[in-house]
């Protein structure tokens, strides 16, 4: 790619493309330049064919990226969401600048006969939506606008109604954009990002990039995979769980001949399916649909500023009327009638909470309804899962130690080949090191079969083969040391975690995996407790004495060690029984159990398929700092709903006593009212002040 570097500072550039590029080249560059390693921030500017990137590392790293990007080889590996928010705010930017221009316009140009007319004609939809309020029998919003327009516009003010009209038609563009634009948003963060997928052939099953996957394909995907693609089954019983999609709360069976779809996941069995269509697009208009349909969109605030709006509409009618009985001046009444709670108090909390699900999905933190931000907001416990949550995401075998005669690198091929299947922070680590090691480990085994929370199980050349926990290995399936090495097993290093390989009922070798502790945990909890965490917890499958040594590395106030994901569950759930609102941070399988049961649960972004459908939050994998700032958006968000409320009813109940009192005349109330509804909306969608947390503490 040619640019032009227009402007240069320590880990930012500015750059300026040959020519402007289109709405979709400027999110396929966008979304290239993200991709990279050394990205931080990217920003591309379509109608100005500007680029600005702020950048971590090397110049000369971002340089050479820059020259080899081509438009081709980026359509090609980058799968762009259907529904573009770059195009969606296009649409709403022209929209506003029409409708605004429209207005001026007629106010400065038209004469009186030819504004009276178009005012009158823009007055029907306001007077379509009150008489569907009369009929309905409903006391709305809607009945208030019409009746207070149909008022004015009698007594002859309709340079009012024009104004108050325009206004209404501002606020409902900027919900509906506000709306759409977090909606989009969150359907994109919710979407897939699958890579690769196992891809069935002849000569076995094969890793292969989504890109290259083709209607037709046979593509193989086993418990806790997301699959990726609607297809149907051809091969397998399956159980997936399509809560993402349908709210369904238990996994529903499917059998060769059904259709599964993308995005839902296989909580248990493995299955064969042939793909339909290539792109997972489908997927986003489903989520959408979700997205605008579910109750889970709304916090607990904002029903209850609806329900609230409703209940003061008759409060207001009936202000109006006693002051025209009182005082006998239409004026007065009319005053009265010009304002009212709803418009504010039923528009303003939404957009809060969607501009801040919006926030938290910029700083790479998907909420997937208001009322868990509420939930993050109110938390006085959280509860950790250990191993690639409060532990890098990555660890690493530091030795792989044989028992029985077996070969210490056949030993690790044959986990590497067994936990290929199960991408997980542990799993990843043996098949890393098989690969650093260079051990080819292609499928040489039977069909693999993994059980919740304990492990893996297959068979080689007629003899059954286990990895997984030693309660799994050794207690469930009764496999046994070697005669004469149990000295050598009692002398296993404690300050690792353990992988126990059995073959035939025996132990063939014990993987030591290095879990370092990720550096920021210690401090994440401390500022955590800052913001009023009271409780910190931490549960693990680990030993006691090495979930102690951890506790006390962390400074967690409460620890649980050798639990199962049933025991997560059950602890989760008395905490919530005492009265406590409970927060659950998790990365695997068998943390879904716990995630679920939590008042809101939080999924690491690189972890299981299925925690993170599950979960109601997810985060990304970089850093726990964010759920300090996750904790800071709904504390902030709570905030500004309460300050909107105290705003929304002192400032009109300053106007209804205004009006009754004659001090403001009708289309100044009406002005007024109209103007704060605005100026709150647009205050609800301004970012939360929140500050951003000291990574180096």
């Amino acid at each position: 790619m040619k640019a032009t570097i227009l402007h240069e500072s320590r880990g930012r550039m500015r750059l300026r493309l040959p020519r402007r590029p289109s709405l979709r080249q400027a999110d396929l560059l966008a979304a290239w330049l993200t991709a990279r390693p050394w990205a931080q921030e990217i920003a591309v500017h379509e109608r100005t064919g500007c680029v600005i990137l702020r950048y971590r590392g090397a110049r000369a790293a971002v340089l050479a990226d820059l020259r080899a990007f081509s438009w081709a080889a980026a359509s090609r590996t980058i799968d762009l969401p259907a529904h573009s928010t770059r195009a969606l705010d296009r649409a709403f930017e022209e929209k506003l600048v029409i409708k605004t221009a429209q207005k001026l316009a007629a106010t400065l140009f038209f004469p009186a006969p030819l504004r009276i007319a178009r005012i009158a004609w823009h007055m029907l939809p306001f007077l379509r939506r009150g008489l569907g309020c009369i009929w309905r029998r409903q006391l709305r919003v809607e009945l208030l606008d019409a009746i207070s327009i149909t008022l004015a516009a009698c007594r002859g003010e309709f340079g009012t109604v024009g104004a108050v009209m325009f206004l209404l038609e501002i606020g409902e563009l900027l919900e509906e954009w506000t709306h759409k634009r977090s909606v989009a948003d969150l359907a994109q963060c919710m979407s897939l990002h699958v890579d690769r997928v196992w891809l069935r052939t002849p000569q076995g099953d094969i890793l292969t990039p989504i890109t290259q996957i083709q209607p037709g394909d046979a593509v193989v995907v086993r418990t806790g995979g997301i699959i990726p693609m609607d297809g149907t089954l051809l091969e397998g019983e399956i159980a997936v769980d399509q809560a993402s999609l349908t709210g369904e709360s238990l996994p529903v069976a499917k059998r060769p001949g059904g259709t599964v779809y993308a995005g839902t996941v296989v909580a248990e069995g493995e299955c064969v399916m042939a793909v339909k269509a290539t792109s997972g697009q489908s997927r986003y208009d489903q989520i959408v649909h979700m997205i605008e349909q579910s109750e889970q969109l709304k916090s607990e605030a904002e029903s209850r500023a609806a329900r609230l709006a409703d209940k003061l509409v008759p409060y207001t009618f009936a202000g109006s009327l006693a002051s025209l009985a009182l005082t006998r001046n239409v004026s007065r009444a009319l005053s009265v009638l010009m304002v009212d709670f709803s418009c504010a108090l039923k528009l303003a909390m939404p957009l809060a909470v969607l501009s801040a699900m919006r926030e938290a999905g910029r700083a790479h933190i998907t909420v997937k309804g208001g009322k868990f931000l509420e939930a993050v907001a109110g938390a006085d416990t959280i509860v950790f899962d250990k191993t690639g949550t409060l532990t890098h995401a990555c660890p690493r075998v530091a030795q792989v130690i044989p028992f029985g005669g077996h070969d210490e690198a056949e030993m690790l091929r044959l986990a590497a080949c067994l936990e290929e299947h199960f991408p997980h922070s542990m799993a990843n680590a043996v098949v890393a090191e098989a690969k650093r090691r260079g051990l080819d480990h292609e499928e040489y085994h039977a069909k693999v079969e993994y059980l919740v929370a304990h492990g893996i199980v297959s068979a080689v050349d007629g003899q059954r083969v286990l990895i997984g926990s030693a309660h799994f290995v050794f207690e469930d399936e009764g496999c046994t040391i070697p005669t004469g090495e149990q000295q050598r097993f009692d002398e296993l290093p404690l300050h690792y975690s353990h992988l126990y390989l059995a073959v035939g009922g025996q132990l063939a070798a014990v993987l030591c995996i290095a879990d370092p502790l990720r550096e920021e945990a210690r401090a994440v909890l401390s500022v955590l407790r800052g913001l009023g965490i009271r409780h910190t917890v931490m549960l693990t499958g680990d030993s006691q004495r090495t979930a102690a040594a951890i506790a006390a590395q962390l400074g967690v106030d409460e620890f649980r060690a050798e639990v199962l994901p049933a025991d997560k569950a059950q602890f989760i759930a008395a905490r919530r029984q005492a009265g406590h609102t409970v927060l659950m941070v998790g990365d695997g399988i068998n943390d879904s159990p716990a995630l679920s049961e939590a008042d809101a649960g939080i999924a690491i972004s690189d972890g299981a398929a299925l925690a993170r459908e599950i979960a109601d939050i997810t985060i990304a994998a970089d850093s726990l700092w964010e759920l300090v700032t996750l904790r800071q958006i709904a504390t902030a968000l709570m905030a500004r709903i309460d300050a909107n409320y105290r705003f929304v009813i002192g400032f009109n109940g300053a106007l209804i006593a205004l009006g009754v009192g004659g001090v403001l005349p009708p289309a100044t109330s009406a002005m007024l009212h109209n103007l704060s509804t605005l100026g709150v909306s647009l205050h609800s969608m301004s970012t939360l002040p929140v500050e951003r947390p000291n990574e180096n503490i």
